[in-house]
């Protein structure tokens, strides 16, 4: 049993790899950083929240373990650029980039604001491109993983949901070709698409639609499995996703909604 015991290590173990992780401050991104920590990874927490982002990147380090916090607006792409410098200089290679910055508005087309478009668009779909244009040659040459943050979403539609359905179905739509693109590289490109799941951007909605929070996580529960994700469950899924467990996995998406969409 000894080997089996090596191999799982094997399959889990992060030691020696660079993790990049936006929307990396609160949520699922800081869970998923956490967890990338545990598991031996060196972590780059990215986000426009700076003093949540050094929070959370204290927190990782208060274990001993490696991680650290830099501003980026993952819109601009002339920080998305700095980025790729700044981690080409220290660390010549990326192994792993999780590209999970996301926001949420929830109104229909014809009550949605130009701006509002733009911030949904941009952030989610826009900021996966932009970063992921100036990261993946730091891939390159020794092959890497990438996982985008979807959306049960992606898949099928909400109601007054608009902007955050277009911009999660293009970022899976885009996870398949970047995944046809580089993947001569060794580099796979995955999308996780998570269903309801316990976060301040979830508590958001209610706000945002008018309803009673307790009951709309409620009915966020009423689901096969009985309950609302947890950031950590998504962390698991995206784990998944860049690990040697997943090796021959590419251009897929991995819907994490206990049993929901069924």
């Amino acid at each position: 049993m000894i080997w089996m015991e090596k191999l799982i290590k094997n399959m889990l173990s992060l030691e020696k790899k660079t993790a990049v992780i936006t929307g990396g401050s609160s949520g699922i991104g800081a869970a998923t950083a956490l967890l990338f920590a545990r598991l031996g990874a060196n972590i780059i927490i990215l986000d426009i929240n700076k003093d949540q982002g050094e929070k959370t990147a204290a927190q990782i380090r208060e274990n001993g373990l490696k991680a650290r916090f830099m501003a980026c607006d993952v819109t601009c792409e002339a920080d998305c650029m700095k980025i790729a410098r700044n981690l080409e200089s220290e660390f010549q290679h990326l192994d792993i980039l999780f590209n999970n910055a996301g926001v949420i508005v929830r109104k229909s087309v014809t009550h949605l604001q130009e701006a509002e478009w733009d911030a949904v668009i941009d952030v989610s779909l826009k900021g996966a491109f932009l970063l992921s244009k100036h990261l993946i040659p730091l891939m390159k040459e020794k092959g890497g993983a990438i996982v985008n943050t979807g959306s049960g979403w992606s898949l099928k539609a909400g109601d007054n949901a608009a902007a955050y359905c277009a911009a999660k179905a293009g970022v899976l739509n885009l996870t398949r070709s970047m995944a046809i693109d580089y993947g001569k590289y060794n580099i796979r490109v995955n999308c996780v698409c998570p269903g309801d799941t316990d976060t301040d951007l979830l508590r958001s909605e209610a706000r945002q639609l008018g309803e009673d929070e307790t009951k709309f996580l409620q009915d966020a529960s009423d689901r096969p499995l009985g309950r609302m994700g947890t950031p950590n469950d998504i962390a698991l899924s995206v784990l998944f996703l860049v690990s040697p467990m997943s090796a021959w996995v590419s251009g897929t998406s991995l819907l994490v909604d206990g049993g929901g969409m069924a």
